[in-house]
């Protein structure tokens, strides 16, 4: 036997590979649940973002659910997180369905003032009756007494008006055109061409809307003969100031106009323009 024997090796302590209960925890579902709720949540305060704010806070409900689930399950320790990132999906979502009814409300209400404005701008005729706007009666007398008589048929919207028509417009307001009747202008008028001739008309604008008028805005025309030749507008003492100042509803304004013609024109078309809400309408005159 021999003397020499080998040391014993010292055992190594055992170690398991790795313990029960402490592998990583899954936070990724509730960390990506409250950035995405919280983005959510702020684009459902902005204007038209509805949507995003719809996409992202439905997105934040779902991984906020599922990261709860992780959390019971012991598989993530961010339960808080999770949670609060699954509120703030839900509030996403109100916060969507609150701004496209709001959206959808604003932009109804804009295609409603521009189809009330379109509708606004055009007139229909009111042919002229026995009563005369103020003023017209003189004119009568000096031109218009052998005017053939109005009739009771209304001319359709859109066609040119004659003398004592009124073009009514949707919201109210009334414009009405008196005949032409011949015209002297003083000695120091302006506008008017020796060996031409002078006639005014009286325009009438009647505010049956709700709300003020500016006069300032009308704009008021004239065309002479066949040929449609300019007819300068004249200015004296008598005629020419234009509108001015507010209608109130209810209240009426009325203006002479005073215009140059060539003296073989049978006819002058005057054009009135009450504004940029309104058309423009036209009256055809005889001479």
């Amino acid at each position: 036997m021999s003397q020499f024997t080998q040391p014993p090796q010292p055992q190594q302590p055992y170690s398991p590979a790795q313990e029960p209960g402490l592998r990583p925890a899954r936070n990724g579902l509730g960390t990506a649940a409250l950035v995405l709720g919280i983005i959510g949540a702020v684009s459902g305060l902005i204007p038209f973002m509805f949507w995003l704010a719809g996409i992202l806070g439905l997105i934040a409900l779902i991984l906020g659910l599922a990261g709860r689930g992780r959390a019971k399950r012991g598989e993530a320790n961010n339960k808080g997180v999770t949670t609060f990132g699954a509120v703030l999906g839900l509030v996403a979502l109100i916060l969507s369905v609150v701004g496209a009814v709001l959206t959808f409300k604003a932009v109804d209400d804009v295609v409603n003032d521009i189809n009330k404005s379109v509708a606004d701008s055009s007139a229909s005729a009111k042919p002229g009756g026995a009563d005369d706007a103020k003023g017209d009666a003189k004119d009568d007398a000096k031109g218009d007494a052998a005017d053939a008589p109005k009739t009771d048929d209304e001319p359709a919207a859109g066609e040119t008006l004659a003398g004592r028509d009124t073009a009514a417009y949707d919201d109210g307001l009334e414009v009405t055109v008196s005949n032409a009747a011949a015209y002297t202008p003083d000695a120091y008028a302006a506008g008017h061409t020796k060996g031409n001739r002078a006639y005014k008309v009286s325009v009438v604008i009647e505010n049956k809307t709700k709300e003020k008028f500016d006069s300032a805005l009308v704009s008021v025309d004239a065309r002479a003969g066949d040929d449609g030749v300019n007819a300068e507008q004249i200015f004296d003492g008598k005629v020419g100031e234009g509108f001015s100042g507010t209608v109130l509803p209810g209240k009426k304004i009325t203006v002479q106009f005073a215009f140059d013609a060539p003296a073989d024109a049978k006819n002058l078309s005057v054009e009135v323009s009450p504004g940029f809400d309104w058309d423009a309408s036209q009256w055809e005159l005889k001479l």
